[in-house]
């Protein structure tokens, strides 16, 4: 499984607090290779220039929200691979159905620890020692 410091990964959130949260946990966990980006829109443009392994996307943003985003990752060959976790604060039903029919690999709950986010990308990668 790769180490942590190998994982390229995107955060996709309009709130800039929440993408640095995210990030410096990222960091916490060893992760080295951080992007940044505040809709779907911006994010689909980054990822059509910047190999990319992992996207964390909120769901709920402006311009595009993060299931347009996934199914946008999902539709295109050149990233259609990516692992992608939906970042949100309200798991409704039809929103996690929704999400696993169009590819997610997992979910993270608003609030969550540094531990939970180890789980959740654990769960997607394999250990990231």
């Amino acid at each position: 499984m790769p180490a942590a410091s190998q994982i390229r990964v995107l955060i996709v959130d309009d709130q800039s607090s929440i993408r640095q949260i995210l990030a410096n946990s990222l960091l916490q966990l060893g992760f080295t290779h951080i992007a940044q980006r505040k809709d779907g829109k911006e994010a689909i443009e980054y990822l059509a220039q910047n190999p990319t392994h992992l996207v964390i996307s909120d769901f709920n943003m402006p311009v595009m929200d993060g299931l347009e985003l996934l199914r946008g990752v999902r539709g295109n060959p050149k990233t259609q691979k990516v692992a992608f976790i939906i970042l949100t604060g309200e798991a409704s039903r039809d929103l996690v159905q929704e999400a696993v029919k169009a590819g997610v690999n997992n979910f993270l709950a608003k609030p969550y620890t540094v531990a939970k986010l180890r789980e959740v990308l654990e769960k997607v990668f394999g250990p990231i020692t």
